[in-house]
């Protein structure tokens, strides 16, 4: 069994984090961390750094479950990189992080949250940040 977080630099995705860590502590089953955009010519908020990467690892490494820890930049949607890790790595559950949004927001702009929700194939747990 996987748990498969979708971790990006927010409170929302420390959020996720966490409640993804404890649940895999907790199952004892292997914690897959999932930092991805799309990639281009700008510098993408969502993406760690070289150096917050690299204490990401160190987190992750000191966990007393087996973890992995990905950064995709690969022009794909993050939704599409999501739904076949899930495929290919076996993951049970998926814990992602809400953010407040308003109604107009969320109709303009839509929801990777709803389309992770609605697409992937297996149970998606959504935390919200205090």
């Amino acid at each position: 069994m996987t748990i498969l977080v979708a971790y990006a630099p927010r409170p929302e995705g420390e959020a996720a984090l966490e409640k993804a860590i404890e649940i895999a502590t907790r199952r004892d089953v292997r914690l897959f961390v999932v930092n991805a955009a799309p990639g281009g010519p700008n510098e993408d908020p969502d993406l760690l750094p070289g150096y917050e990467a690299d204490a990401m690892e160190k987190r992750l490494s000191d966990l007393k479950i087996p973890t992995i820890f990905k950064q995709f930049v690969r022009g794909k949607n993050i939704i599409e990189e999501i739904e076949q890790l899930v495929i290919q790595e076996d993951v049970s559950l998926v814990v992602i992080g809400l953010r407040k949004r308003s109604a107009v927001g969320k109709l303009l702009l839509g929801s990777v949250a709803q389309d992770i929700l609605m697409t992937v194939p297996c149970p998606v747990l959504a935390v919200k940040a205090n």
